[in-house]
């Protein structure tokens, strides 16, 4: 016989609710076998917005590498940025 479920109380805040759960076994209150799978195929990762000033004659260079990708500058300076980033971590 399963064990009785416990109810899961109300939070506060986001915060409050994720203290809990670090602190609390979830089987204690969710019954995974009842669990099934679901996908969120429109979900991308948040991003912030920044404004960047470049010399004119830089911005044009990217935008002609962009071009010549068929990518949008902004796209590519992206890639750039990462693929930097990555080639400092090692």
């Amino acid at each position: 016989m399963p064990k009785p479920l416990k109810a899961i109380p109300s939070f506060q805040s986001e915060a409050e609710e994720r203290a809990f759960w670090e602190t609390h076994d979830s089987t204690d209150y969710v019954d995974w076998t009842k669990a099934s799978a679901v996908r969120f195929p429109n979900l991308t990762p948040s991003s912030t917005s920044i404004s960047i000033r470049l010399p004119n004659a830089l911005l044009e260079s990217i935008k002609i590498a962009a071009n010549e990708r068929d990518v949008p500058y902004q796209s590519l300076i992206k890639i750039w940025l990462s693929e930097k980033l990555e080639n400092s971590k090692r």
